[in-house]
């Protein structure tokens, strides 16, 4: 080999190997290393049994209390609210599970091991990626326990199994698209903290100004004008919809809507911003 090869290979740094090694990743890879850093993810929850403990507790609890302290002012007795709240505790529950994305990916971040993953011909969006497919299995947890309770005080869904399933999807399916907001705020926060602090923000008006738990008709016109197009709005009468009367309305199709642009806006901001801090 002569000098000037030498030369020549020693004026390649290793960061521009890495990023020619990551222009060739092709589609099956990218899914096939999300999927990798979905099981990483999982071992983790399972060494860490503690972050179960929101998907768990959470649906137990605020079913029991919104059932018995609100069901008799509200709808005069427990057993005419339930219709009403449980998908609503379905869009809560949920919808709060998956703010934990962005607090654990930012703790992940201040703690280095994405430091590890700069030096591997890695898909940069399946570091991102892979905790939000294995935190359905979260999402999973916390519907399925949020009908399990609302049972045993006493719902009963009309729409039957296939409406209760339908509902459950339905709720992952908004939980993942909104997770990818979470992980953005993940990526710019300056702590995890402060990333807690800013999902609480944003998620605690859209789920409580909205049909969660009180009729549309029963709010204020100006406050009713806000419900209407709160997007956690038509996922909780969707839910109704599909648990109450195993009808699929357009309700539905809104969230499914409202999750793509969701999914289309935040996604690439998150893999953006997280190419920063490579």
């Amino acid at each position: 080999m002569s000098v000037t090869s030498v030369l020549g290979e020693q004026r390649v740094r290793p960061a521009d190997r890495v990023a020619a090694a990551r222009r060739r990743i092709s589609p099956r890879e990218v899914v096939s290393q999300t999927m990798t850093m979905a099981w990483r993810a999982l071992k983790k929850m399972r060494r860490n049994p503690e972050q179960f403990f929101d998907v768990t507790l959470q649906p137990i609890l605020f079913t029991a209390m919104f059932a018995y302290i609100f069901g008799g002012a509200i709808a005069g007795d427990v057993r005419s609210y339930l219709p009403l709240m449980i998908p609503g505790i379905l869009a809560q529950t949920v919808l709060t599970t998956c703010m934990a994305t962005g607090t654990q990916l930012r703790e992940d971040m201040e703690k280095g091991v994405f430091d590890r993953f700069k030096s591997l011909p890695m898909a940069r969006i399946a570091p991102l990626a892979g905790p939000m497919v294995a935190d359905l299995v979260r999402y999973a947890i916390a519907a399925t326990l949020t009908f399990g309770m609302g049972i045993a005080v006493g719902y009963r869904p009309d729409g039957g199994a296939l409406g209760v399933l339908g509902a459950i999807l339905l709720a992952i399916i908004s939980g993942w698209s909104l997770a990818w907001a979470f992980t953005w705020v993940g990526t710019i926060a300056r702590s995890a903290q402060a990333v807690q602090g800013i999902s609480m923000m944003i998620m605690f008006p859209l789920t409580f100004l909205s049909n969660a738990f009180v009729p549309l008709t029963s709010l204020p016109g100006w406050l009713q004008a806000f419900v209407r197009v709160n997007p956690v709005s038509h996922m909780v009468t969707a839910a109704r919809d599909l648990a109450n009367k195993g009808t699929i309305s357009a309700e539905v199709g809104w969230t499914l809507l409202a999750c793509l642009v969701v999914v289309a806006v935040f996604a690439p901001l998150s893999v953006r911003s997280y190419r920063r801090h490579l």
